[in-house]
């Protein structure tokens, strides 16, 4: 079985999942949507598929799937139409900056039993997954502590920021997402502390572009989350965990692993410039994994409770912040 994909948004992470799509060979991308006809235009030439409406990829008899990639104010709104459209759907996070507005779009997902994946990608990224299975093989005994470390090479427009719903939001979700998949256990506990140390700009938009923040666990377990909206070196993504019987850590990637030793010292190349670049290996097992959902019925990971939960994190995060204190998660 081949599986029929529509794409709708056709900007920057439109053209990851294009990519990862095309290059499955158990699916095809067959029609692109978005309210930008050049960019959509752009797709279909690179990957021989159609340009359609959002409206007629949704009646389509020869379309399977979806792939969310529009601005995150219409994600719940489209995954409650292609539900009921009989599609299976892939979202970009969040479903929506609101938990409320979450929680009646999945009563919707359930109500018409549609299958529906969230794009946290890192969970398939296969050095952040070989950490993962270090722990399943008890390879460090029980889990303790985690570090997890994520710094973008620069901060976005403050035109972006102003509609991402904030930092927390936008990039911690991703961390707060991995604290869940390496922990093993729900955090019950958030005491956020963030700063603008990067562009003032930000902090008159209302956000900040420092953060960290520390989840706690009913058992004790404990997460440490380091975020900046700016890192001179590159892409800085890195994962430790400490466990009782020992540490498993993944590294900063680099587009070349190799190390030159010579009268000046040792050097290696630079980190990868973003998310593109680092993830495109997780980007591709994601996609794989939401086709096996779609062909052979496996469980759907993560899901759109996973997508609730960051949120729901996120949430306690800016509370944490803005109250001073340590916040209390239901």
């Amino acid at each position: 079985m081949t599986v029929r994909f529509g794409l709708l948004g056709a900007g920057r992470i439109g053209k990851v999942h294009a990519k990862a799509v095309s290059g499955n060979s158990d699916a095809r991308l067959v029609a692109v949507a978005d309210a930008f006809p050049a960019a959509a235009e752009a797709i279909a030439s690179a990957y021989g598929c159609e340009v359609r409406t959002i409206e007629a990829i949704e009646a389509a008899k020869d379309i399977d799937a979806v792939v969310i990639c529009t601005p995150t104010d219409t994600h719940a709104d489209l995954i409650e139409r292609f539900a009921r459209a009989g599609k299976a759907i892939f979202c970009e996070k969040p479903v929506d900056l609101d938990a409320e507005r979450v929680r009646a779009c999945l009563k919707v997902v359930k109500e018409t039993n549609a299958k529906l994946m969230v794009g946290f990608n890192r969970r398939f990224d296969p050095h952040f997954a070989a950490v993962r299975k270090a722990i399943d093989d008890g390879r460090i005994g029980e889990v303790e502590m985690v570090t997890i470390t994520s710094r973008d090479p620069g901060a976005p427009p403050v035109d972006y920021i102003k509609r991402s719903g904030g930092i927390f939001r936008d990039m911690t979700i991703h961390d707060f997402d991995m604290a869940r998949f390496l922990l093993g256990e729900e955090p019950v506990t958030v005491t956020a502390h963030a700063a603008v140390l990067v562009d003032k700009a930000i902090g008159e938009a209302g956000d900040w572009d420092s953060v960290s923040v520390i989840l706690e666990t009913a058992s004790g377990k404990q997460c440490v989350i380091s975020n900046s909206r700016r890192a001179t070196y590159g892409y800085d993504q890195r994962i430790e965990v400490h466990g009782s019987k020992g540490m498993a850590a993944a590294e900063n990637q680099r587009a070349v692993s190799i190390e030159v030793a010579n009268a000046d010292g040792y050097t290696r190349p630079p980190l990868h410039d973003f998310f593109m670049t680092r993830y495109t290996e997780a980007y591709a097992a994601e996609i794989e994994s939401f086709i096996a959902a779609i062909e052979k019925g496996a469980t759907i990971t993560p899901d759109g409770e996973d997508g609730l939960k960051a949120l729901i994190l996120a949430d306690a995060a800016v509370r944490s912040v803005k109250e001073g204190r340590r916040v209390s998660v239901g």
